[in-house]
């Protein structure tokens, strides 16, 4: 398809700025196969135990996973602790990655700081809604769900536990979400959010956000079970809102941080090389959304099943 302006039935929006990239199936097959090669490699005990772990550990002066939580301000300082720890996840990443517009045409650096503090706010509303919400039910009836069981399926047991199932599910929904939303940005569908935006322009970011926060939904993260087991055993609605609200803050933090930084630094820079090219923007937009939608679907239902000897799926030794 030529580069140009417009995209048969696409209207300028938010996730589709206009301008359709002369090789977008490539942009396609590049995520996809990036995408694909991070479900080879990744390794979750790495991620989540040596760094998250290390991290938290940190944070809190002691071992996160072998002391018990004592208390509500012991748990909301578990809560953010955790949250940091598990800052880099592939939703983070695209999200954030989408964001490359929001650079800011200001001269300053302090100009364009300040004009990405509205849709960041946006993006934080949108994430600490659903993860409070979430932190709600899990007070009230936690102790009957997926994510509250202690037993898991090992690796060679063609058992999936039901936390397994609800993680495969969730993560699922959000990256076929993310692909969608790739497509869209390469002007192949429409953007469901495009009326929407038309009388509230932080729409997008809240939706944003609102992925971000429905994370917490499917985690697997063993910090965060452990979080999940205490809310739901208190049975304390406002612990529950507070806590989870205060891990996707957490979970938030650095990544505001670097893109702030990233802003003030770069933006001017980047704004102008992306304004120089329209369609580099719909590129890079549309690829950190696919690679990490593509990532999602792919490990979180094909390579789970293998992990359980249900089918085969590639993995680097050292995963």
């Amino acid at each position: 398809s030529p580069s140009g302006t417009g995209a048969p039935g696409s209207a300028p929006s938010f996730f589709f700025n206009g301008h359709v990239p002369r090789r977008r199936r490539a942009v396609i097959a590049v995520s996809a196969l990036v995408g694909f090669a991070l479900t080879v490699v990744w390794s979750a005990h790495f991620v989540d135990k040596t760094i998250g772990g290390t991290i938290a550990d940190g944070l809190l002066g002691h071992s996160a996973a072998e002391t018990p939580i004592a208390g509500v301000a012991a748990g909301l300082a578990f809560a953010l602790a955790t949250g940091i720890a598990g800052t880099f996840t592939a939703c983070n990443v695209a999200v954030f990655g989408a964001l490359a517009p929001l650079t800011g045409r200001s001269s300053t650096a302090r100009g364009r700081m300040a004009a990405a503090l509205r849709p960041l706010g946006a993006l934080t509303a949108g994430a600490v809604v659903v993860s409070a919400a979430y932190g709600v039910v899990v007070a009230i009836v936690g102790s009957g769900m997926p994510q509250f069981q202690e037993s898991a399926a090992g690796t060679g047991s063609p058992v999936l536990s039901g936390r397994l199932i609800q993680a495969m599910v969730v993560y699922g929904v959000i990256g076929v979400i993310m692909i969608y939303l790739g497509l869209v940005a390469l002007g192949y569908a429409r953007d469901p959010l495009a009326r929407l935006t038309e009388r509230f322009p932080d729409a997008p970011m809240v939706f944003m956000g609102a992925l971000i926060g429905g994370f917490l939904i499917g985690r697997p993260f063993p910090l965060f079970r452990q979080l999940f087991r205490d809310t739901a055993e208190s049975h304390n609605v406002l612990y529950g809102a507070f806590a989870f609200a205060l891990q996707t803050v957490g979970n938030l933090l650095i990544m505001v941080a670097l893109f702030l930084l990233v802003v003030g630094v770069f933006g001017k820079r980047l704004h102008g090389w992306v304004a120089a090219r329209p369609t580099r923007s719909a590129s890079l937009m549309a690829a950190g959304f696919l690679t990490a939608g593509v990532f999602m679907v792919l490990y979180w239902n094909l390579r789970i099943l293998a992990r359980v000897d249900i089918i085969w799926y590639p993995m680097a030794p050292w995963v």
